[in-house]
């Protein structure tokens, strides 16, 4: 087990989540995050000291507004925070390493304006497995639907970078960098096995290097 890694008995069953469209953590996966609300600062302050846990989880459009503020998926991803720092104006720049996702059981009451759920993990236990996973999909394939991708998305690539990367792991770190729809990501999220969200991100690499250039240009990926 790698240092820091969590146990199944060690997760907690309550956390704070942080709802936000487009962004994307799976277990493994590193998301960085430029914290400056009040409240989401306060999230993290309070992570720190609970085991430095909390949730990324999507709104979902497809269903209206509550009382604690916008619909939300029912599957997100638990992540533990592995870097943090303060800048001069006040920010907190955090890593989120993906640990395990959960199915939204309840939402609890909210503290310091950030929202909290109570989560079920127990489906998701192969999440905790650190192992290399096979995924069946000719690396060579995907790696020519991303080159079309990019260049229909006019998205610079660190292509040594991409190459270096175990099969498993590609997979992961495409997932969340490729700029997809938010429901395309919630998706990948919810693949049932790393085999599937292969075969899914490789639908959604091919299908976006022949729909609409939504490139905004400029972007890197790496």
């Amino acid at each position: 087990m790698a240092p820091f890694h969590p146990r199944a008995e060690d997760l907690p069953s309550e956390f704070p989540v942080f709802p936000l469209a487009g962004a994307l953590l799976l277990p493994r996966g590193k998301l960085p995050l430029s914290i400056f609300e009040p409240r989401y600062k306060a999230l993290c302050e309070d992570a720190l000291g609970q085991r430095r846990m909390f949730g990324m989880i999507q709104p979902d459009p497809t269903h209206p507004d509550g009382p604690a503020g916008p619909a939300l998926f029912r599957i997100g991803c638990l992540g533990r925070m592995s870097a943090f720092s303060e800048t001069d104006e006040g920010r907190y720049q955090i890593t989120l390493t993906g640990v395990i996702r959960f199915a939204v059981v309840a939402e609890l009451q909210g503290r310091r304006g950030y929202r909290r759920m109570r989560g079920d993990v127990t489906p998701f236990l192969a999440d905790l497995d650190l192992s290399p996973k096979q995924i069946e999909v000719a690396r060579d394939t995907l790696l020519t639907a991303l080159r079309g991708y990019f260049t229909h998305r006019g998205v610079e690539a660190n292509w040594d970078a991409i190459k270096r990367l175990g099969d498993d792991i590609l997979v992961t770190t495409l997932a969340m960098v490729c700029p997809f729809e938010p429901v395309e990501k919630q998706a990948l999220l919810e693949a049932g096995t790393a085999v599937e969200q292969a075969e899914m991100l490789l639908t959604l690499l091919r299908m976006g290097a022949v729909g609409p250039d939504t490139s905004s240009g400029g972007r890197a990926v790496s």
